[in-house]
């Protein structure tokens, strides 16, 4: 049974890379030197110096780990976040190896070797590490290696927290209880176990190891006597973000002259991932328009026949920054559909529409000429669905955080609309998962919601 201490895990870890880096050590002078696999075009060195050469390897690779933090250990550290420790660790070892190699001017020198060696080493550790993880984890699901926690609060993000911990129960967190100084009739569902003055002999009582500050920002100024309180102790203290109410597209921390900043309102998209993300769009914007190239003519065709007017329809929509842009699509309603009305919100049946526009619109086939907005950089394939400035200045005024979407490039697909909420459905939830999907943005996220968009299809009843 595991412990619930993290050096265990850590011990685990560094005794097996060691074993791990060893076995690559053998295998990759094996590969190089007498598999066959490789030409040898000059005297290689002999099996034995490479066992002789070992206590010198487990040496550098144990200080390139300790240097690369590969066995700073916590439930939240993410995957990536190990993925890059070990690559480095695993970098800088082969690094050590080549000076020690000259320095020393040990007669075991080759750079095929050495390379084969770092490439094995790397793979090796990740997936042992990937499977020692799903073990734990496993184990964590059934009740072993869990630790006890308290949350401070009974309020939305309390329960939040509490929630996120039962679903996520292969983290190994189990919540005894809540703490709260103004209880009310609405927490009567709750474990209230005391007052914030009864955190330290609840700790004791429990073997807490954290608490979990999950106060709503009006109450943020308690979270000091919270802290004060719990320095009694020698738990982990974590403050949950009220993010609704903070509004943030992002956090981010960083440290100026000495001092902890917490950005609030950043977007993920600078730097590199401004280039990844266009690259993904130029790129497959291209491929649409190739493929889907007949179609295109074959609706335009159809447009020109069944109504009098142009094949596209522009409309002016809002995009990064809250920049205008004109829109493109296959004109589904008639030419004189707003001369009268102006702008308004698409309606079930709406009178405007011509027969095949309704088609075009139920199918989403009106929106591929929005690809030629992608190309442009005008949009991005996925991302928040643009809006008319005519309502966006509505919008502002009655939907808290509605102006953080436009953070990011408008999409023609969104994580909003492979969840459902898409056209005649609530706005708020719509934004909600807008503000997740730029908060949470990875290439890997666009390329799971361009496949729901495929898989769920394109058809919407909701899709007026």
């Amino acid at each position: 049974m595991l412990k619930n201490k993290s050096q265990i895990i850590c011990l685990w870890f560094l005794c097996c890379d060691l074993v791990l880096t060893v076995a690559a050590w053998l295998l990759s002078h094996w590969l190089r030197f007498e598999s066959g696999w490789f030409e040898v075009d000059k005297t290689p060195p002999t099996f034995d110096l490479c066992w002789k050469n070992i206590p010198l390897i487990m040496l550098l690779s144990l200080l390139a780990y300790h240097f690369t933090s590969q066995y700073q250990i916590n439930r939240f550290r993410r995957l990536r976040e190990e993925f890059v420790s070990v690559f480095l660790g695993t970098v800088l070892m082969g690094l050590f190896v080549v000076a020690a190699t000259f320095g020393l001017h040990n007669p075991y020198e080759s750079r095929g070797a050495i390379l084969l060696f770092i490439g094995l080493t790397m793979t090796l550790i990740i997936v042992f590490r990937r499977v020692s993880w799903m073990g734990v984890h496993w184990l964590r699901r059934r009740g072993y290696n869990q630790t006890q926690t308290l949350i401070v609060g009974t309020g939305r993000v309390a329960r939040k927290t509490a929630r996120s911990l039962r679903t996520t129960s292969w983290l190994g967190f189990k919540n005894v209880g809540f703490i709260e100084d103004e209880p009310s009739h609405w927490a009567s569902d709750l474990d209230i176990l005391g007052g914030v003055a009864d955190l330290p002999a609840l700790v004791a009582k429990y073997q807490v190891s954290h608490v979990f500050i999950c106060l709503p920002m009006s109450r943020y100024h308690e979270a000091r006597r919270v802290f004060d309180v719990l320095s009694q102790t020698l738990v982990d203290v974590r403050l949950v973000a009220d993010v609704p109410a903070l509004a943030g597209v992002t956090f981010t921390t960083t440290h100026f002259d000495g001092m902890p900043m917490i950005g609030l309102r950043e977007s993920p998209h600078h730097g590199l991932n401004i280039v990844v993300k266009r690259a993904m769009d130029i790129v497959l914007s291209i491929l649409a328009l190739i493929v889907l190239a007949p179609l295109m003519i074959l609706i335009a065709v159809l447009v020109k026949l069944t109504s009098p007017g142009p094949v596209f329809f522009s409309q002016k929509r809002c995009g990064l920054n809250g920049a205008t842009f004109q829109m493109y699509k296959f004109r589904s309603m008639r030419v004189d559909a707003e001369q009268k009305t102006g702008a308004v919100w698409a309606i079930k049946d709406d009178p405007r529409k011509t027969k095949l526009g309704n088609f075009l619109r139920k199918s989403s086939l009106d929106e591929l000429p929005q690809f030629i907005n992608v190309l442009l950089g005008h949009m991005s394939i996925v991302g928040p669905r643009p809006e008319r400035p005519e309502f966006i200045g509505k919008f502002i005024k009655t939907i808290p955080n509605y102006h953080a979407r436009h953070a990011v490039k408008a999409g023609i697909t969104g994580w909003a609309q492979v969840n459902g909420w898409r056209g005649n459905t609530s706005l708020r939830k719509r934004i909600q998962f807008d503000l997740y999907y730029i908060t949470h943005w990875t290439p890997w996220l666009d390329l799971r919601i361009l496949f729901l968009t495929v898989w769920h299809g394109f058809v919407n009843r909701n899709a007026y």
